[in-house]
């Protein structure tokens, strides 16, 4: 008896201690899904053009080896950096080499507001038998394994958390603005471009990205139920009745207006065996009937939406 007390005892426990590591893993993961771009500005004094490639590699790698990599296309974060040559000299060599000692100071912030979140300088030196291949062997020797940046990273992390946390209510009044428009996916994008890392806001936009989801649907089938509606009209033909149908296809049955455009289908089928003499095999998209992933379903529109923008994204200087 007292061995079996024993087991469920330890069993509890070991329950207990799974659950603790889920809770701190998610924790953990949760800041790991934010993301920053890369921008290194052009008005770096005396920075050699091939070595500005070389920084933004540097970047690219900190963030990546430090959990804030991936997809931050159009994103108002950024990493940037700055470099102050402080000591440029000639070496007693023969021949004479460049040497130079240079401050790299690597910032986190707000892109759009040239706001500064978090910075961190290291120095480092190189040389070279002329200038642009000092310039570039000093940057080589920035360490993109130095411990410290983690602890630069993570500041800089917090800092947007708090950001999205603080302009939530913002965010979500400017979607139902774009939503008021018609910009609905413009709308959608925005709600969904907030980080799930940020539980607080992120819970609060998906509410809200729902309703406006809703007006997309509706007012894209109206749309299209209009459009099919005027070529039938126009054709009555087995041709016209194809072309309508494509269009009567992409209408999602969770739209107000669908029993209508099931409706003219139904009327479409009924006029081609009257007058062609043969069924008309009208099917709809059999993917957007199925019960979906929503939340899938909304970043797909952000996605679409966002890759659909110019890419050339202007932002401030950090410091």
């Amino acid at each position: 008896m007292k061995k079996y007390k024993f087991i469920l005892f330890m069993t509890f426990v070991l329950s207990i201690s799974f659950v603790q590591a889920q809770t701190t893993t998610g924790k953990m993961s949760d800041k790991g899904r934010l993301a920053l771009a890369v921008w290194v500005p052009d008005q770096i004094e005396n920075m050699p053009v091939i070595a500005k490639k070389n920084l933004e590699n540097k970047l690219n790698q900190i963030i990546t080896a430090n959990g804030m990599g991936g997809d931050a296309m159009n994103s108002r974060f950024i990493i940037s950096a700055n470099v102050v040559v402080t000591t440029k000299d000639i070496t007693p060599t023969a021949p004479p080499m460049q040497a130079y000692t240079l401050d790299v100071t690597l910032y986190i912030g707000d892109g759009f507001e040239g706001k500064s979140f978090a910075s961190y300088t290291t120095t480092c030196k190189g040389v070279g038998d002329n200038e642009t291949k000092a310039y570039n062997a000093a940057l080589k020797n920035v360490k993109t394994s130095d411990p410290n940046y983690q602890t630069f990273i993570e500041k800089g992390k917090t800092k947007i958390i708090e950001y999205y946390n603080a302009q939530c209510d913002f965010i979500i009044k400017d979607a139902k603005s774009l939503a008021g428009m018609n910009k609905f996916d413009e709308a959608i994008w925005k709600l969904t471009s907030v980080p799930d890392a940020c539980t607080e806001c992120w819970n609060k936009c998906m509410a809200a990205v729902a309703p406006i989801f809703q007006q997309k649907i509706d007012f894209d089938c109206k749309t299209k139920l209009t459009e099919a509606t005027n070529i039938w009209n126009a054709g009555q033909s087995w041709d016209a009745a194809q072309s309508a149908g494509t269009i009567l296809a992409t209408i999602d049955p969770k739209a107000s207006c669908f029993n209508e455009s099931k409706a003219l289908s139904d009327k479409i089928a009924k006029r081609i065996k009257e007058v062609d003499k043969r069924e008309w095999d009208f099917k709809y998209d059999k993917e957007i009937g199925l019960e979906r992933d929503m939340i899938k379903a909304y970043r797909d529109v952000g996605v679409a939406w966002g890759n659909g923008q110019p890419q050339n994204v202007t932002y401030k200087s950090l410091w």
